[in-house]
């Protein structure tokens, strides 16, 4: 897939572009042309799925899918995990009905402005996660405990992506049926909470309301 990248992430108002990418849920691909005209829609850009946050994250947009389905939009978790490690995910940890979407290569974060940082910027950020960790950490011994907490077991595929030198910040953006982006949330990286903070629900629906219109 080739895409052009932006410098920040896109605001409302701004034109989504078209990515095309490996549909995990399902076969084929997944276009963001094919929803233009016909839905408004959610795409979540996350990291891979090595990364405990970004798991929440997809559990988290399939939770409210529900709920946005109610008012017309749609829902698309988008992963850089290699689709088939993803697939054997998602037949362990299903998510019904959610789209989601495998692009290993960041193509559609650049192409929705959402930049890397370099692993030692991130490195340098203690974590505290009262009531997860036993004490601050950096990114690196936290998703080490996170994974062991929770029993994913990495392989050598996350292990590939977890080696890269750069950092993917990641974001959710809502389109509406013209392919304009309305609303986003995007990861901020900060000391303590901010880098993984969840997105607050009743402000997206908040937006999906006036999207649905």
């Amino acid at each position: 897939m080739s895409t052009s990248s932006v410098d920040r992430p896109l605001q409302p108002g701004d034109r989504a572009p078209n990515v095309v990418l490996n549909a995990i849920s399902r076969e084929g691909k997944i276009a963001l042309d094919d929803f233009r005209g016909r839905s408004p829609l959610l795409i979540g850009l996350f990291r891979g799925l090595h990364c405990p946050f970004c798991r929440r994250h997809v559990a988290a947009m399939a939770q409210l899918k529900p709920a946005l389905r109610e008012k017309g939009v749609e829902c698309l978790a988008v992963v850089n995990t290699p689709v088939e490690r993803a697939r054997l995910y998602f037949r362990y940890h299903p998510a019904p009905d959610l789209l989601a979407a495998s692009d290993p290569e960041r193509a559609s974060h650049r192409a929705f402005g959402l930049r890397e940082v370099g692993m030692d910027t991130v490195m340098a950020i203690p974590f505290h996660l009262p009531g997860e960790l036993p004490e601050p950490m950096n990114v690196m011994a936290m998703n080490e405990f996170l994974n062991k907490k929770e029993g994913y077991e990495i392989t050598e595929v996350d292990q590939q992506a977890m080696a890269s030198s750069q950092a993917q910040l990641v974001g959710q953006f809502l389109i509406d049926r013209a392919g304009i982006v309305r609303w986003n949330f995007t990861e901020v990286l900060e000391d303590g909470l901010n880098t993984f903070r969840a997105l607050n629900p009743e402000e997206l629906m908040s937006a999906a309301s006036q999207v649905a219109h």
